[in-house]
């Protein structure tokens, strides 16, 4: 079971999940000379991502990747590079490097080959991978009922990254694929609200990954979760 840590409210949630990843990440540089942090998109981690942003750490030697992106322009508000240049990579952490996922290519499809390239190069396990949790169970752009959903999900793939689409949601993605998600030294899922503390509870539930995709992250023994959660 992923160990579950529940907080009073948002603000100390935030200052408690920066606090960790901070740590995280320092113990990486110090053990190893570098550490990386991949984030996930939506407006839930932004209040984290502006308090990592303030902390004080060698964020010269830190790598920011992404862990799904859509296939926009950088330059637009739907698009998870924006997000996180926009918010986290400021201030104290204006200098870490940062991997993005989108390419010049037309298609997400197109652009696979040089998005496994990008993450080949980076350090593996990263250090913390932060994950958010969509109503219907979706983590990353792994969507319940994607057409690739089995291929993105499969350990033994080999692969780091896959172009996917979701049914119902918008614009074509690239996805870490589950082997690449794992191979974290920590997971953290980062929950807010009512409403998405039920979608968790049902994850734990018994039942097929490919109707709640988060189940694969929560249901494996590879990489430690925390669950951090407010009201």
């Amino acid at each position: 079971m992923p160990e579950f840590r529940k907080f009073k409210d948002s603000v100390t949630l935030v200052a408690a999940l920066a606090g960790q990843v901070a740590d995280l990440l320092r113990a990486g540089i110090r053990e190893r000379g570098r550490a990386s942090l991949v984030v996930s998109g939506g407006s839930t981690p932004i209040p984290v991502f502006v308090a990592l942003a303030e902390l004080k750490l060698d964020w010269n030697q830190v790598t920011v990747a992404l862990a799904d992106e859509r296939w926009v322009s950088p330059a637009t508000a739907d698009s998870n590079e924006h997000l996180v240049r926009q918010h986290l990579l400021q201030n104290q952490a204006a200098t870490a490097c940062f991997v993005g996922l989108k390419t010049e290519t037309l298609t997400a499809v197109q652009g696979e080959k040089e998005c496994e390239n990008r993450l080949a190069q980076l350090p593996r396990p990263f250090d913390v991978l932060i994950l958010g949790l969509g109503n219907d169970g979706h983590t990353a752009s792994l969507f319940p009922q994607a057409s690739r959903l089995g291929e993105a999900l499969a350990l033994d793939s080999g692969r780091l990254c896959l172009a996917l689409t979701p049914p119902a949601a918008p614009h074509e993605r690239m996805t870490l694929t589950l082997p690449a998600l794992l191979q974290s030294r920590q997971i953290i899922l980062h929950l807010a609200g009512p409403g998405k503390r039920a979608v968790y509870e049902r994850a734990l539930a018994n039942g097929p990954v490919i109707e709640m995709p988060i189940r694969a992250v929560l249901n494996q023994t590879t990489s430690p979760v925390t669950v951090f959660w407010a009201p």
